[in-house]
């Protein structure tokens, strides 16, 4: 090889980021080879979604965000097989990530597929998204920068609709058909049961004065 030839990016051993400290907000430098815009998937299940995603995008860099060990062993193998030196994978709970560990207005994209809906009345208290999740999501997202959502259960589906078209920071925006294209798990088994999926997003307008 010449030396006028840029030389690939090897893969690492494990894609898998063990950070130094659960206190300090992560630093993209250390966890990916190009300063690149950030997208982040919370919740990354079997990595479908996010695998294919990333390899469809190699000039962004992407962090996947899961609590089961079992499902983050299997995305770092898949991303590792194909080679994705902009996929990163964190273990831990996903609130937490957003509010304490990404840097502030650190995220382009934010993306949220089929979290557990909690459908009991008594346990929707536990859902993740709701109005303080928009305000805290509108710390790490650049302003520009969009939150994609993508649930199959209709009442989950009113309450985030309700979160971000209350709050002023954030408007509706179109899902684009390239990503619509790009499936999770869920979403594959879904659809061979007839079970619609519904989308949202919205693009944060200006992070401005956030209370959380």
């Amino acid at each position: 090889m010449s030396s006028g030839q840029a030389q690939a990016t090897p893969a690492p051993a494990s894609l898998i980021y063990r950070p130094l400290s659960y206190v300090e907000r992560i630093d993209p430098a250390e966890l990916f080879p190009q300063s690149q815009p950030l997208e982040v998937e919370l919740g990354s299940g079997d990595g479908s979604f996010l695998a294919d995603w990333a390899a469809r995008h190699p000039d962004h860099n992407f962090l996947g965000v899961e609590r089961l060990l079992g499902r983050l062993r299997k995305l770092d193998r898949k991303g590792r097989r194909a080679g994705l030196t902009n996929l990163r994978l964190l273990r831990i709970e996903a609130a937490y990530l957003l509010e304490y560990l990404l840097p502030r207005g650190s995220v382009h994209a934010l993306h949220l597929y089929f979290p557990d809906p909690w459908p009991k009345r008594k346990h929707r208290l536990k859902r993740l998204v709701n109005a303080r999740f928009a305000e805290v999501a509108a710390l790490a997202v650049v302003p520009g920068g969009t939150i994609y959502l993508r649930t199959d259960d209709e009442d989950y589906f009113a309450q985030m609709i309700g979160a971000f078209e209350t709050n002023a920071k954030y408007r509706s925006v179109e899902t684009s058909a390239a990503l619509q294209t790009a499936l999770t798990d869920f979403e594959r088994e879904f659809e061979s049961r007839g079970v619609a999926t519904l989308r949202a997003a919205f693009r944060l307008e200006s992070q401005g004065l956030v209370r959380v």
